[in-house]
C-alpha cells in the first residue's frame, strides 16, 4: 500500500542491527522436533491483533476500526489455510477464548520473550541458541476443553503514519534528520498443550505490509506460517 509506518526510531534501529527474520530454520524448531505426527489435532486461537495510528510526534493511538478490519481479514486468511497445514484443526471460538483470556495473555508474554532472546539481541546463555521454552502444565486446561494436543497462536501489532506524521518525516528528511520509520511485529507459535513445550516459533518484524485489506492480510499470514511443521507435503512452504 506504500503507507509509511512508524513505531519509533529506536525500534527501527534495533531491527536494522538485528535483522528482521531468523535465517536458520533450526532456531524456529524445538530440539529433536521436526514435524507433527500423523493424526495430530490443533486448536487455532483467535489472532491477538492491535493496530495503531502514529501522530506527528510519534505517539501511537489504538484504532479500533482498523483493528476490527485486521481481525476479520486475518481470521479469514487463517481459516482458508487451515486445511493446508497438514493436520486436523479446530477453531477456538470467541467465548472460549474469552474464558481462557489469561492463558492467551500468558502466551503473548512468553512469545515476546522468545522473540527477544531467541531472535533479538539478548540471547540467554542457558538456551545455547535452542528454542527451549515451555509453559509447563499451564496449557493443559485448553487441551482438556478442546481435545486438541497442540495449539497455534498468532500475535500481531502494526502501526500506520497519520498524514501529519508523513509530513513531519518529509520535512525531517529534507533537513537531513532521520525521523524513525515503523514496524509490523508479529509472532506465530505452535505449542504442545500437554507438555507445554513451544515446538515451533516464527517472527516477522518489518516496515511494510498492511493488515487493513485482504491482500495485505493474506501476505502476512503467508509470512507467519512459512515453514510450518505440518505433516509431510501438507506443511506450508
Amino acid at each position: 500500500m506504500g503507507t509509511i509506518r512508524a513505531f519509533g526510531a529506536a525500534i527501527a534501529i534495533f531491527v536494522v542491527c538485528q535483522g528482521a527474520l531468523a535465517s536458520d530454520n533450526s532456531k524456529n524448531l524445538a530440539p529433536d522436533f521436526t514435524n507433527l505426527p500423523e493424526h495430530s489435532k490443533i486448536v487455532v486461537a483467535p489472532p491477538d491483533i492491535e493496530l495503531f495510528e502514529i501522530s506527528a510526534g510519534g505517539v501511537t493511538e489504538p484504532r479500533a476500526d482498523w483493528t476490527d478490519a485486521a481481525r476479520k481479514w486475518m481470521r479469514a486468511e487463517i481459516e482458508q489455510r487451515r486445511g493446508g497445514l497438514g493436520v486436523e484443526t479446530v477453531e477456538l471460538d470467541e467465548a472460549t477464548a474469552d474464558e481462557f483470556g489469561e492463558l492467551l495473555s500468558l502466551h503473548a508474554a512468553i512469545a515476546q520473550s522468545i522473540a527477544l532472546h531467541q531472535f533479538g539481541g539478548m540471547p540467554l546463555p542457558t538456551k545455547n541458541g535452542r528454542l527451549d521454552w515451555s509453559f509447563a502444565d499451564a496449557m493443559k486446561p485448553l487441551e482438556e476443553r478442546t481435545g486438541a494436543r497442540y495449539g497455534l497462536f498468532i500475535w500481531v501489532r502494526d502501526g500506520y503514519s497519520s498524514a501529519s506524521r508523513k509530513a513531519a518525516m518529509f520535512v525531517a528528511a529534507a533537513l537531513g534528520i532521520g525521523l524513525g520509520g515503523g514496524l509490523q511485529s508479529a509472532y506465530a507459535s505452535l505449542v504442545d498443550l500437554d507438555s507445554g513445550r513451544v515446538l515451533w516459533f516464527n517472527r516477522i518484524v518489518r516496515a511494510h505490509g498492511d493488515l487493513r485489506d485482504a491482500g495485505g492480510a493474506a501476505e502476512t499470514v503467508d509470512a507467519l506460517l512459512k515453514n510450518f511443521p505440518g505433516i509431510g507435503a501438507g506443511a506450508t512452504e
